[in-house]
């Protein structure tokens, strides 16, 4: 038996004063489910979230949470709770203060108030912390209240926004594993928009990866990175990106095709043994693994992974090979086509 899918929006589109926002926006998100809008600036991800909450009403187009047609229904109505990238914290209030808000205008019995707060608390790590304020807090702290706050509201939706943004390198990688924990622990579906797309493959059972406001690919991060459905996707998600080359630069290809590679499926081969030449413009030692940049007239970001310290000098010639099975093949327009 097949259930419904928890959060579906469907053929959805806004747009102010004749500019697009986003277009045809059609999703399906399973209950339980961690769900990240990627994208660059400017996509419509941040859009797209706000016509989940409510917060913005679309032209066309519909959204259904729970079974319930939420399409044109305030905020308030939407059963949803949210994480912002300010944290949003009342500065004046205590750290239970600021967690329990939303609970003590809703009126619910102070008792009650008292064991979602002790619970939310505990699991977010901040017990003992109770009457600082906000300004006495690191910013992880600050938004580990927002994600108790978002706890106690109990809400099964929870929709986030760009909320590690705010935090230095070590704090994003500490509270990442924080969310993820959270939502596994307490099967809530999430909806996170992030234009980082570390966060976004390694939090994520589903990413849908936007562009100029619209779906280029939804799948698993495994899926974007393996089988990217366009160059753009090629080219956004992996650190380094995909290569993108003109197929008549590759010996034994046509041309009118662009061909991708990954940088650790392309490797350094004595000369005159390989399939391209090129000439090194780049080493960069990452600690467990070297990162050279090739340059070549046909391809725009060639690189390749090698393992340790392995640095060569710049302007040094050298070939390169690959496999044809690691090969992934685009047409004319960019689109995904069947492997060569």
């Amino acid at each position: 038996m097949t259930t419904s899918p928890f959060v579906v929006l469907k053929d959805v589109a806004k747009r102010w004063a004749g500019q697009l926002g986003v277009e045809g926006i059609s999703l399906d998100i399973p209950e339980g489910s961690f769900t990240a809008l990627l994208g660059p600036s400017g996509c419509g991800k941040s859009t797209t979230l706000r016509l989940l909450a409510g917060l913005e009403l679309p032209d066309e187009g519909a959204i259904i949470i729970d079974g319930k047609d939420v399409t044109t229904s305030a905020a308030s109505d939407r059963n949803l709770s949210m994480v912002f990238q300010s944290y949003a914290l009342f500065p004046h209030l205590s750290v239970a203060e600021n967690v329990v808000f939303g609970l003590k205008v809703r009126r619910v019995p102070k008792k009650e108030r008292q064991q979602k707060l002790h619970r939310a608390l505990e699991i977010t790590g901040l017990l003992g912390y109770e009457d600082r304020k906000p300004g006495e807090l690191s910013g992880g702290q600050r938004q580990r209240v927002a994600l108790a706050r978002a706890i106690v509201a109990g809400q099964r939706l929870c929709l986030m926004d760009e909320p590690l943004s705010n935090l230095d390198a070590k704090l994003r990688n500490s509270v990442r594993k924080d969310i993820k924990k959270l939502q596994r622990d307490l099967g809530i579906t999430v909806v996170y928009v992030t234009h980082d797309q570390t966060e976004a493959m390694s939090m994520a059972d589903t990413v849908v990866l936007m562009k100029d406001g619209r779906i280029q690919q939804v799948g698993s991060p495994e899926e974007l990175y393996s089988k990217p459905s366009n160059t753009f996707v090629a080219e956004f998600v992996g650190a380094p990106p995909m290569a993108l080359i003109e197929s008549s630069a590759i010996n034994g290809f046509g041309d009118g095709r662009t061909i991708g590679i990954r940088a650790e499926h392309v490797d350094v081969v004595p000369k005159g043994e390989g399939r391209m030449s090129c000439i090194v413009n780049e080493c960069e030692f990452l600690g467990s693994e070297t990162l050279i940049g090739l340059e070549h007239a046909g391809a725009a970001g060639l690189c390749v992974m090698k393992p340790g310290m392995s640095m060569m000098p710049d302007g040094q010639e050298v070939d390169i090979n690959f496999h044809d099975e690691n090969l992934h093949v685009f047409d004319a327009a960019g689109k995904r086509m069947a492997a060569p």
